[in-house]
């Protein structure tokens, strides 16, 4: 499929252990180490859903470790 042609495919959001975001085509199983989010639509609406929700991009034990050096 050509980036020209629709993607009318239904997608769903997956999150790891690290609360990194992605999609993931809806009738296949989730990747290794990805967890549904619960959300799930075209594309575009799980793109937007990630970019209103992933709001700090550092992964998680980044976060936890700039916090205890704090």
């Amino acid at each position: 499929m050509n980036e020209q042609e629709e993607d009318d495919r239904i997608y769903k959001v997956v999150i790891n252990h690290e609360e990194q975001y992605s999609i993931s085509l809806a009738h296949r199983p989730n990747p290794l180490g990805w967890t549904d989010v619960g959300k799930s639509g075209t594309k575009q609406e799980c793109l937007a859903y990630i970019r209103e929700v992933w709001t700090d991009m550092r992964p998680l034990s980044l976060r936890k470790q700039m916090e205890e050096s704090k």
